[in-house]
């Protein structure tokens, strides 16, 4: 899959390019980017008007798939470009690296979300009175179950490490094999399934 940038903002362009060094496409005209099929695309929410939200939804029918940035990134507006197809949500001037992430999850059929408003979309899933997690945990080793409890109320990696006493990479390898253990995709599938 290759990237496609669409922005009518030049310095964005620019940090992006950088980003993806020869690595990308840049479409000038919105009507091209109609005509891209199997594709990763990035766009820049506030190049968009009310009309070409819907945009979204057109692109994520011919398979692409969108990720869209935006330099003053909040919750509503997540929520809002997640439901017309998007497949990612973020900062638009974020670091190179959480840039490549967010590309390399998508590509691998996830859902990206900025880590901050992850977590602030699992601490408002309700929690079903009653429920027994324990069944799920059996194949966790207990440092795993200790993690998981904690990634289904939201905490960032980075809280999990300084409640558990451990490192952040150490909290990521334990995410990784609960994950894999319990056949969810993600920090999100995690609360859902858990909670």
């Amino acid at each position: 899959m290759s990237v496609f940038l669409y922005s009518d903002d030049v310095n964005l362009l620019s940090h992006w390019e950088k980003a993806f060094e020869n690595n990308y496409t840049v479409v000038y005209d919105i009507d091209d980017l109609k005509e891209i099929k199997n594709q990763v695309i990035i766009l820049n929410y506030s190049a968009l008007d009310a009309q070409e939200k819907a945009l979204m939804t057109l692109l994520d029918t011919k398979n692409n798939k969108v990720l869209v940035l935006h330099r003053t990134p909040d919750i509503k507006t997540a929520r809002e470009v997640l439901g017309y197809g998007a497949k990612g949500y973020g900062n638009a001037l974020m670091k190179e690296h959480f840039l490549h992430f967010a590309i390399e999850s998508i590509k691998d059929g996830m859902v990206w979300l900025h880590p901050e408003f992850t977590s602030q979309l699992i601490a408002q899933i309700p929690q079903k009175e009653g429920k027994d997690i324990s069944s799920y945990l059996t194949e966790l080793s207990q440092r795993e179950k200790e993690v998981a409890i904690l990634l289904k109320d939201g905490d960032s990696y980075k809280t999990i490490a300084e409640k558990l006493e451990i490192t952040p990479r150490t909290v990521k390898a334990h995410a990784h094999n609960i994950y894999t253990k319990l056949h969810v995709k993600d920090r999100l599938d995690l609360a859902l399934l858990l909670k």
